[in-house]
């Protein structure tokens, strides 16, 4: 390992993002349910509040839609915030706030007024929490224009991805998933940023690409490893960002390896995967050697059951079922 290479966890990666953006721009504030005070509910936000204060760093009530439309409102008039909303279901919340500000202010202005607001949110059914605590929603957000939706699948592509968004003029929304907190690898020091819109090949392959996103990749990963050992060589694209979303990357690939695989955590019905999905058959119909599949969870809330919920939940096992259906 380098100088330029130190291990970080996701959430360190996380906290490191915010540090370097604070330290660099005055205007860039954090705000949330417990992001001073206890350090942030999955230890992102830690040692903000001793190292910048609490005009800084602000502990909300509970009240999403409060905070959202503070931060919303703050950014409007120059400042760039951080908003955490603990988990990605309580968004639900401060629908009024994203969907019906937010999103349209910047382009009802003409241009005139930028809405450069992160909104940062843990999502994912890693964990035992209950149907009201693990859901997969970015699909409504996809749907909206005028919100970015960015979901970084590892702790280097954390940090260098949230701070883009911090410095992006339009409402991002950053999802990261709770399985991926203690993940740990090599995280680039410094001035590291990851554009919104750019694929990243995870995994080079010729028979199959896999499209997947947040803590769906490392699941792709861990099945192009069971395919290879078939002969299947599977290529894993991690799309990064589903708005912006990387269409050049994801048409290349597909037309390279003749078949394709969509894997995320959201429930199949209406999920992103069915855009993906005519994306390709739109652009890349004759390249197909076979039909576009799906991998999702099931159209039911996640069950507070462990063993039902690995039942409605997919992994690496359903990916490569789904490539073997493939031929």
């Amino acid at each position: 390992m380098t100088a330029a290479a130190r291990q970080l966890r996701f959430a360190e990666a996380l906290n490191e993002a915010l540090r370097e953006e604070m330290r660099a721009d005055p205007t860039v504030f954090v705000l949330g349910e417990d992001v001073g005070v206890s350090d942030g509910t999955f230890g992102v936000t830690a040692g903000l509040l001793k190292e910048f204060g609490a005009a800084r760093v602000i502990d909300t009530p509970i009240s999403e839609n409060t905070m959202v439309g503070a931060a919303i409102g703050a950014a409007m008039v120059g400042a760039r915030p951080v908003v955490e909303i603990m988990f990605f279901d309580f968004i639900t919340l401060a629908m009024d706030q994203i969907v019906n500000l937010g999103a349209k202010i910047r382009y009802m202005s003409g241009g005139q007024v930028k809405v450069p607001c992160v909104i940062r949110a843990a999502f994912g059914a890693r964990y035992v929490n209950g149907a009201t605590h693990v859901q997969s929603l970015e699909a409504f957000f996809q749907h909206v224009p005028g919100i970015k939706v960015v979901l970084p699948s590892n702790p280097a592509d954390a940090k260098g991805l949230l701070k883009a968004a911090v410095r992006d003029d339009n409402i991002v929304l950053f999802l990261e998933n709770k399985g991926l907190y203690l993940m740990r690898d090599d995280v680039p020091p410094g001035e590291h940023v990851v554009p919104l819109g750019q694929a990243r090949v995870a995994r080079e392959g010729a028979d199959v690409t896999v499209l997947a996103y947040s803590a769906m990749v490392q699941h792709a990963l861990t099945a192009a490893d069971h395919l290879a050992r078939e002969g299947i060589r599977a290529e894993v694209l991690d799309l990064r960002t589903l708005v912006p979303l990387d269409r050049e990357a994801i048409l290349a690939s597909v037309r390279k390896t003749h078949r394709a695989v969509i894997a995320h955590e959201a429930c199949r019905r209406g999920g992103p995967g069915a855009e993906l999905g005519m994306l390709i058959c739109e652009e890349a119909f004759d390249a197909l050697d076979a039909p576009v599949a799906r991998v999702g969870a099931a159209d039911v809330p996640v069950p507070f059951s462990p063993p039902l919920k690995r039942r409605v939940v997919p992994e690496a096992e359903e990916i490569v079922e789904a490539v073997r259906k493939l031929g």
